[in-house]
């Protein structure tokens, strides 16, 4: 999986929020804003990690359980998904 190219993030006002770039912005409605677990993923996403690595990623960073994990990373990209931001 990976972020689409048209996606970029950028901190306003201290706080991480995604903006759709050129053709994007035609489909792009609302907002996304990410908070420090969302920034750790969305990073690794650019990079085209696997949702079973974002998990790891998670289990490694706090304590929590794969499957915890798991289903928390199912969240996230379906809420990326759904706003258009996947490749």
């Amino acid at each position: 999986m990976k972020i689409k190219e048209n996606f970029a993030l950028r901190q306003v006002a201290g706080t991480w929020v995604v903006l759709p770039l050129a053709e994007e912005t035609l489909n792009f409605n609302g907002m996304l804003t990410l908070n420090e677990t969302g920034l750790m993923l969305w990073h690794l996403l650019e990079q085209g990690s696997t949702r079973e690595e974002l998990a790891t990623a998670l289990t490694n960073e706090y304590d929590v359980t794969l499957e915890v994990a798991l289903s928390d990373v199912d969240a996230y990209l379906e809420r990326l998904n759904q706003a258009g931001c996947l490749e």
